[in-house]
């Protein structure tokens, strides 16, 4: 992000706001590639992992297409290529919404249910390895409260 241009219109990074989110970026690709691979163990992406786990925190382990896409920052377009991906391995199942006769639900399915519990120790493990026992508490409070700030942005 820096330039040897002189534009005075643009604030440039300084080197230590540069190498700050540099790292950001190098910790978010390492624990994302470490994780995705522990999961790729259990036949699972991490957006697989995200509509399971998602799926089994609601009733009846059922969501809108449009609430789950929501939940994960995704268009609704993406989501749906994704669930058929899945609806064809037999993680979860499509049903007609009763209250949107143009939208479908999500269904997490037997097969899905299994695969979560199978999978969710070695995720959880896979996160504490790879994220949360590197950190002190007060550095992983840190990050919260960081993570929460800017999560919570503009």
């Amino acid at each position: 992000m820096s330039t040897n241009e002189t534009d005075p219109s643009v604030r440039w990074l300084a080197a230590d706001e540069e190498r700050v989110w540099r790292a950001y970026l190098r910790m978010v690709t390492a624990v994302q590639a470490r994780t995705a691979q522990d999961l790729a163990a259990h036949g699972l992406s991490e957006p697989d992992y995200e509509v399971l786990s998602t799926l089994s925190e609601r009733a009846e382990g059922t969501s809108t297409l449009r609430e789950q896409a929501a939940k994960m920052g995704w268009s609704r377009s993406r989501l749906s290529r994704h669930a058929t991906r899945m609806e064809a391995r037999g993680l979860i199942r499509r049903a007609p919404d009763p209250a949107d006769g143009r939208g479908c639900l999500l269904v997490l399915t037997e097969t899905g249910w299994d695969t979560l519990r199978e999978a969710a120790p070695s995720h959880v493990a896979s996160v504490r390895r790879h994220f949360v026992d590197r950190l002190d508490p007060e550095e992983l409070a840190a990050l919260g409260r960081i993570a929460e700030k800017i999560a919570d942005g503009p």
